[in-house]
């Protein structure tokens, strides 16, 4: 069997949507049907008119439930005391009359009795059956809408699996023209997987490593101050000493009568001078 296009899978997802509605309205026909179909056969309007069954909502439902229940009710007390009337009034008027003995009295009560127990299981039997179908139709209801949510999520995917065929098609197109000269964009998936897992244990050491850091900053700043500190009696000793040796070699330039007299007594001058001057700077090298 041939494998569904994405629109094969979207017009049977549409087909069965369109073939299977199930609305309130769809299932309150038959009741609606059948209420009609009385109210013609014995000419008679109850209480609850034939408007309410133009507009039924599950409120509407659960009030016309109640009232038919209550109708039911009165129509079998109305039964029950009729014909016991009926029974007593022909008992009474019968040729002979009926005599009922006290022995089948009890008799008659302990059927009543047994009678009474098995309606009672079977109104219990009927309860938990009702609210078992309650619980049902609610979980369906909350699955019906999930598919309903679910099928309008299918029926946006055709038009982003073309967006997405689009791009993956203009990647292609880049990576076979050689745009792109970063070499780990081009790896399969399960390699870039594991870079960018990699990369995320770099990053988090490196935040751990600027963290500390970070901690560390107050106390070399605290040093730095205190170095600065400790540099600028130096610098302002360098600075005269830079001062006192420009001014010796000036005096000695003069008192030699020029630059061009004795090289070599000026030269061990100037590396006297460094080496005094290096002294004074603590400079190594």
């Amino acid at each position: 069997m041939a494998p569904l296009t994405p629109q094969g899978v979207l017009a049977k997802l549409r087909s069965l949507t369109a073939s299977q509605e199930i609305t309130i309205l769809k299932l309150s026909e038959p009741i609606s049907a059948a209420v009609t179909q009385l109210q013609d056969a014995h000419q008679r309007t109850s209480d609850v008119s034939t408007s309410s069954l133009d507009a039924t909502t599950p409120s509407s439902l659960e009030g016309d439930l109640t009232h038919y229940r209550e109708l039911f009710a009165k129509l079998r007390f109305s039964y029950v005391e009729q014909v016991s009337k009926e029974k007593f009034i022909r008992a009474i008027v019968g040729d002979p009359p009926l005599i009922v003995s006290s022995q089948e009295n009890v008799d008659l009560e302990k059927e009543n009795l047994e009678a009474k127990a098995t309606l009672k299981a079977l109104k219990t039997e009927v309860a938990e059956m009702v609210a078992e179908l309650e619980e049902k139709a609610k979980d369906l209801s909350r699955r019906y809408e999930k598919v309903q949510v679910e099928t309008i999520k299918l029926e946006e995917l055709p038009g982003k699996i073309g967006e997405l065929g689009n791009a993956v098609a203009k990647l292609q197109k880049n990576q076979a023209a050689g745009s792109n000269p970063n070499p780990e964009l081009n790896l399969p998936l399960a390699r870039t997987l594991d870079l960018v897992e990699s990369k995320k244990k770099r990053k988090s050491e490196l935040d751990r490593q600027l963290e500390q850091l970070q901690g560390q900053v107050p106390r070399k700043k605290k040093e730095l101050d205190r170095l600065h500190a400790e540099l600028h009696p130096l610098e302002t000793k360098r600075q005269n000493s830079a001062a006192a040796a420009k001014e010796a070699r000036r005096r000695k330039e003069a008192a030699l009568g020029g630059v061009e007299d004795d090289l070599e007594e000026r030269g061990r001058w100037f590396r006297a001078a460094e080496a005094g001057l290096k002294g004074v700077l603590e400079i190594r090298g």
